[in-house]
């Protein structure tokens, strides 16, 4: 966990001095699945925790001595403390415990496990001693992870492997709530073969594995499927062994709550049952709602909950959002059905929460005032993204977290507003009344952009105000694990760039014309991104400058690397939207010449980018592929799980969908997709108007769908391990848009100023005419 400051807390009183023995524990500790106990005074297991540990850092955890201490009233809290070699840790669950190990590891050690990259290699043999006493506690008891889209775009695919190594580091960072969809499919099929459906009709109606997420929405059913019955108890095993992972660490598994989506012709196969058409989400037919004040409502959901017991075991927090994105009430009173649907679940669980997510108009006062608002828990999408909010007011007093929605579709863009984050949270959590009670992290896909999930997470562990400059200079230092006055001036730049994007309209940066349906006036590649830069480009450029620059010892990090590519990525990326403009002038003016040479330079951006990206691991297509192939029972299940897979990136779903506005959504720049996709796209593109410039003629029209529809049904294979130096693709990039690592950031003014003279001298003879020109 990092946090700003190493000022030790007062303890609660009541924890001032535990009882409990600081005794080491094993290296090689059991993992028990059991449900801890909930009650503060009762001690807990903190084994668990170690044999996280002992996964994070293999060859230092047996320097670390685990104590479970109670919960105080005050919330959770932990302490570190401990001579070289010998650090001990206090904390109040098992989570808690890697908590301070993780405080440890940032601020004392000086080393980063990032999401992703880490540092751990340069810790020392003998871990170094802590002085005095460090305390934190939790300033908010609710540190609640995971967009419900999280698990589609993030990867659908994983292996138990995969997701333990992510409950890991949510544990790291504080993170004590996360939402469990994988696997829900089993408790809708297992539920409704008592209402009348036959087997084959509900692995038809169930979607694929990586769109399953808005299928819980209510949005869509039955799209990339049908699913087999093997992969849906394979899903289920995984989803159970998620969930009692996140018990065993004291941490609380999100489930999927019952609100009444249900398969076709339920009303007709159940006498007595009233159904709401839901219309069409985004070009799809969305699920039927069962009208929750009905008489039949009550038994699909104690169904529901009795079978999602049995395969998940117990929780006491319930995802739901009825009527999301556009649903429908039609006759149903808001107010009631909500009641009822809040009557259901304390049924099968007493005094379960209600978590909601806060998103457009969603929870609206009408649903709000049907339910028992203590026992509600709204995860706030929009607290960084506009201005005036007060939840407080909106929401009646209902308890809810201050969240973020850093990208949207997992975009590969850098950025957060981290300037809302830290001067809003603390902000909202004073005010008197305040009903802020957590945050949550809810990227609509994790695993990139690690300094804003450290940052993000940090908030609810400190009880002032981050200052963003101090916070972003020890970043800098301990995620390379080392002091270098390069990587401080980079991550100032990053800071002042795409990290200070302002509220008021987005919570996300901009995302790359090199991934945009080909058109001379693209302004984005998703519907419903950014149309504009949201920051100066010449500060990732700046940062590139001096990232290259860091001395060689910590350039082996693979934290450093990692970085390096996405920052080369997005300076490169960021030059897209200067270029297209470019083009359209030269192809309008019926500039031939010129217009070949920028698109050469586009076409050779193009081509770099994927060569850059393809020198790490994390932004390969193989390896989303082959993962989504490998839980197929046949050749055929393998496809149609590749299509899954492929589709969630690209076309997103058919035609009508696709066209609609979800097309490109999550716009990879990703290792086969620029090589095989993007790049193709644009190529075909502008050879097009090549063509009409000279025959003066209109360009030839394109189905860009069948293109990507092609591409998603198709079968290549692509690389799963990553080649190429980064730190030369890097220099390449640095070449390619005219900086040099030997010169001062100073001396490099802005990319929108720069003249034609201080173009890229690296490119192609045609390249240096056409600046020479302008």
């Amino acid at each position: 966990m990092a946090l700003a400051a190493t000022t030790a807390l007062a303890l609660p009183a009541t924890a001032a001095h535990p009882a409990t023995p600081a005794t080491a524990l094993p290296v090689e500790a059991p993992v028990t699945a059991a449900l801890l106990p909930t009650s503060p005074h009762r001690a807990f297991d903190p084994d668990p925790a170690r044999a996280s540990l002992k996964r994070l850092l293999p060859s230092r955890a047996s320097q670390f001595t685990l104590v479970p201490v109670p919960r105080p009233a005050s919330g959770d809290y932990f302490t570190v403390s401990g001579e070289p070699g010998a650090i001990v840790v206090r904390g109040t669950s098992p989570a808690t415990l890697l908590t301070g190990a993780g405080w440890y590891l940032d601020h004392v050690a000086g080393v980063d496990i990032g999401w992703p990259g880490d540092s751990v290699g340069r810790l020392p043999a003998t871990l170094p001693a802590v002085e005095g006493e460090i305390t934190r506690s939790a300033s908010v008891p609710h540190r609640y992870a995971l967009n419900d889209t999280d698990e589609g775009y993030s990867g659908a695919y994983r292996d138990f492997a995969s997701y333990q190594r992510d409950i890991d580091l949510l544990a790291l960072h504080g993170v004590n709530e996360v939402f469990v969809p994988t696997g829900a499919e089993h408790t809708y099929y297992e539920t409704f073969q008592h209402f009348g459906y036959t087997d084959a009709e509900l692995r038809a109606w169930i979607p694929g594995p990586a769109h399953q997420g808005w299928w819980l929405l209510q949005n869509l059913s039955g799209f990339a499927g049908p699913v087999s019955r093997q992969l849906v108890d394979a899903r289920a095993d995984l989803g159970r062994r998620i969930a009692d992972r996140l018990r065993a660490l004291g941490m609380t598994p999100v489930l999927p709550g019952y609100f009444g989506t249900v398969p076709p012709g339920f009303a007709e196969r159940n006498p007595g049952a009233a159904t709401v058409p839901q219309g069409n989400w985004v070009g799809f037919e969305r699920p039927d709602w069962l009208d929750p004040t009905g008489p039949v409502f009550d038994q699909v959901a104690a169904t529901f909950y009795r079978v999602q017991q049995q395969q998940f075991g117990d929780t006491d927090m319930f995802k739901m959002d009825l009527l999301h994105e556009g649903g429908t009430s039609g006759p149903v009173d808001v107010p009631s059905a909500a009641g009822a649907v809040q009557q259901a679940l304390d049924s099968a669980h007493p005094g379960a929460t209600w978590v909601m997510l806060g998103w457009q108009r969603n929870p609206s006062a009408a649903l709000l005032s049907g339910v028992d608002r203590s026992r509600v828990l709204v995860v706030d999408g929009l607290s960084d993204r506009y201005d005036n909010l007060d939840r407080d007011v909106e929401w009646g007093g209902t308890p809810y977290a201050f969240g973020t929605i850093p990208n949207f579709g997992g975009h590969s863009g850098l950025g957060a507003n981290s300037g809302a984050w830290v001067s809003r949270f603390h902000a909202w959590l004073a005010k008197p009344g305040s009903a802020l009670r957590g945050i949550a992290y809810l990227p609509e896909a994790t695993g990139g952009n690690p300094a804003a999930f450290d940052l993000f997470t940090e908030l609810a562990w400190g009880s002032e105000p981050i200052d963003q400059k101090t916070w972003f200079a020890g970043y800098a230092s301990r995620r390379y694990g080392g002091e270098d006055p390069h990587a401080t001036a980079a991550w100032e730049q990053l800071r002042l760039g795409p990290y200070s994007m302002p509220s008021g309209t987005w919570s996300e940066p901009q995302d790359s014309l090199f991934t945009a349906r080909p058109s001379l006036t693209a302004t984005r590649a998703a519907r419903w991104s950014p149309s504009a830069m949201r920051y100066d480009a010449a500060r990732v450029e700046n940062a590139l400058v001096e990232l290259l620059q860091v001395a060689p010892k910590l350039r082996t990090t693979d934290a450093y690397r990692y970085d390096l590519v996405d920052v080369a990525r997005q300076a490169l990326t960021n030059r897209s939207r200067v270029l297209l403009p470019r083009i359209r002038t030269a192809y309008e003016a019926k500039d031939l010449a010129t217009f070949r040479a920028l698109v050469s330079e586009w076409n050779a951006d193009v081509e770099l980018l994927g060569r850059l990206v393809g020198s790490d691991q994390r932004f390969l297509l193989g390896p989303w592929l082959t993962a989504a192939r490998s839980w197929g029972a046949d050749s055929a299940e393998r496809d149609r799980l590749e299509y899954d897979a492929r589709s969630i990136l690209t076309t997103w779903g058919d035609r009508v969908p696709s066209e609609g506005g979800l097309r490109d959504y999550a716009n990879r720049e990703w290792s086969g997709l620029l090589q095989d996709l993007y790049g193709p796209r644009w190529r075909v593109y502008f050879a097009s108007l090549d063509h009409a410039l000279v025959n003066d003629t209109a360009p030839v029209a394109v189905d860009w769908f069948a293109v990507d529809d092609a591409w998603a049904r198709g079968h290549a294979s692509y690389v799963t391990r990553a080649s190429g130096d980064p730190v030369a693709l890097a220099g390449e990039v640095l070449a390619a848009l005219g900086r040099q690592p030997s010169r001062s950031q100073e001396s490099q003014p802005p990319e929108s100023s720069r003249s034609p003279e201080q173009r890229p001298s690296s490119r192609s003879q045609e390249s240096r005419t056409v600046s020479s020109a302008r």
